[in-house]
């Protein structure tokens, strides 16, 4: 566990790019790691796995996962040292200059029908892309399938920007979050798969998904045997039929 720490007042106010910020509500005596921002019972700074990787990561998390405990995206952000972390659903300029400069933006989503429909369908990675890691930026939406199709609408830097799917992947560890099928993973899950896609042997995942089989237990330990995961997967992942 993290050493410190420091007590947070009942309302955090997490800075955001929306107009307006999101207010966190935790207990008022709870103890909080100054640097996951988690409360000390849960903190998550054990598994943190400093990963090397060329490709440059931007994750983009809706608000209402920054209080989620079984969130990856921290995690994640975390061990990855060139990674950014931006929470909100319309982003604005903020995200015009997180995407400016000469790497090229690729964002991690699948390519669904009702893209089609409504007019945001993007073309597949360019295969000549994926010869030059070290030019890239990987764009990845954290949360639900619901919230990242809100994200997906709001910004339209998202809406035509080429696309990587990962059309196969191994079945997921995120035991602690309900999912439609096993193959529908979580923030980290996902963009360790990609990074691999993307880099191939030269980016080593293993450490940081065994660390977070690690997070993943010690979730698991703090809830009762009985209780199951309510919440949604993550949202990299291949949609149902409903959603679609």
């Amino acid at each position: 566990m993290h050493a410190c720490a420091l007590a947070l007042p009942r309302i955090v106010l997490v800075m955001t790019a929306h107009l307006s910020d999101v207010t966190v509500n935790v207990p008022s005596k709870r103890l909080h790691c100054i640097a996951c921002l988690r409360p000390q019972t849960t903190c998550l700074c054990r598994w943190v796995t400093p990963t090397p990787h060329r490709v440059e990561v931007l994750i983009l998390q809706h608000p209402m996962e920054v209080a989620q405990v079984k969130g990856s995206a921290r995690l994640l952000h975390m061990s990855l040292p060139g990674s950014l972390l931006l929470t909100g659903e319309a982003f604005g300029a903020t995200l015009d200059a997180a995407l400016r400069g000469p790497r090229r933006n690729l964002l991690l989503y699948p390519q669904v029908p009702c893209d089609l429909a409504a007019g945001t369908q993007s073309s597949v990675v360019d295969t000549q892309w994926l010869l030059q890691p070290d030019q890239l930026r990987l764009v990845v939406l954290d949360g639900t399938w619901r919230k990242s199709r809100k994200m997906l609408s709001l910004n339209s830097q998202l809406q035509h920007m080429q696309r990587l799917s990962l059309a196969t992947v191994p079945a997921s560890r995120y035991l602690i979050r309900k999912a439609h099928d096993s193959h529908q993973l979580s923030t980290l899950e996902a963009t360790c798969a990609a990074l691999v896609r993307l880099e191939g042997d030269g980016v080593a995942v293993q450490p940081l998904l065994e660390a977070f089989d690690g997070f993943v237990g010690q979730q698991l330990a703090r809830r009762p045997s009985s209780s199951a995961a309510s919440d949604g997967a993550s949202i990299v992942r291949r949609p149902t039929r409903r959603e679609l």
